[in-house]
């Protein structure tokens, strides 16, 4: 791929990888929740498909693939602070409804980084869910990820859910910026609170469903709930530190800048 390729095209090579996976290509649904009284708003690619992860509806197809509006405001506090926090954002999500599992996403994910993006291997990172030893095997074992560079973390990194309904835990790529975007604090390394990792892409294995009075539940079936940050993806592609600095939204500042 171009090595500088513009938010749009990225959008556009997203979804058409997972149309060669055969999952079947979605149009974003709208940022006000049908029938879920549980949101204001879609913060998440898979908000929209959750009836589908419950079995309460049956998905039009077992893979779906799309781009989601989001508004996203629990990290609101954030926006302004950090080169990679947005209140409006766009995910990128592959999902699968009791089709394929872990080791496939992990798979396909790594495919698009890699080998679509040709993002350099030496920056990404991973994060898997402390307890999760099925993702610690496929990532060292059948990627090749070296153990130093999968990190475990805990329920409040990489244990993914939004109020009630689907949830599981979770694996994240990060792609490292640099020293100089870091805190400089010793142990400095994935969930820091500095620009150094970005987290660019969140697999979450969804097993389970949080119920109205807080207790897990099993799912009958279980699914994939995959969320990449679009303009989190151009900034690694694009070069640039910050989510304000990409084509899409750079433009945005230098028309009022002028002003």
């Amino acid at each position: 791929m171009n090595s500088c390729p513009s938010t749009d095209q990225i959008r556009k090579t997203f979804l058409d990888f997972f149309a060669s996976k055969d999952h079947l290509i979605l149009p974003s649904y709208s940022l006000i929740p049908e029938n879920d009284p549980t949101l204001l708003l879609v913060g998440a690619g898979m908000a929209p498909l959750k009836p589908y992860f419950t079995g309460e509806r049956r998905p039009p197809h077992p893979r779906i693939a799309t781009c989601q509006k989001c508004l996203r405001t629990p990290d609101i506090g954030q926006v302004g602070y950090t080169g990679r926090h947005a209140t409006f954002f766009e995910m990128l999500g592959n999902f699968s409804f009791g089709d394929y599992f872990k080791e496939q996403a992990i798979i396909w994910s790594w495919e698009f980084v890699t080998e679509i993006l040709q993002l350099s291997r030496e920056r990404l990172w991973i994060s898997i869910y402390r307890e999760d030893e099925e993702s610690f095997e496929i990532w060292s074992r059948e990627i090749g990820i070296a153990e130093e560079r999968i990190v475990r973390l805990g329920d409040e990194d990489n244990f993914w859910e939004i109020g009630p309904g689907p949830c599981g835990p979770c694996s994240e790529i990060y792609y490292d910026l640099g020293p100089e975007k870091g805190c400089g604090k010793p142990g400095c390394t994935l969930g820091c609170d500095c620009d150094r990792y970005l987290e660019v892409w969140n697999l979450v294995f969804t097993q389970f469903c949080r119920e109205a009075d807080g207790s897990l539940t099993n799912l009958k079936k279980t699914g994939i709930d995959t969320g990449a940050g679009l303009e989190r993806l151009a900034m690694a592609m694009q070069g640039v530190t910050s989510l304000y600095e990409i084509d899409l939204i750079s433009p945005i500042f230098k028309h009022f800048a002028a002003l």
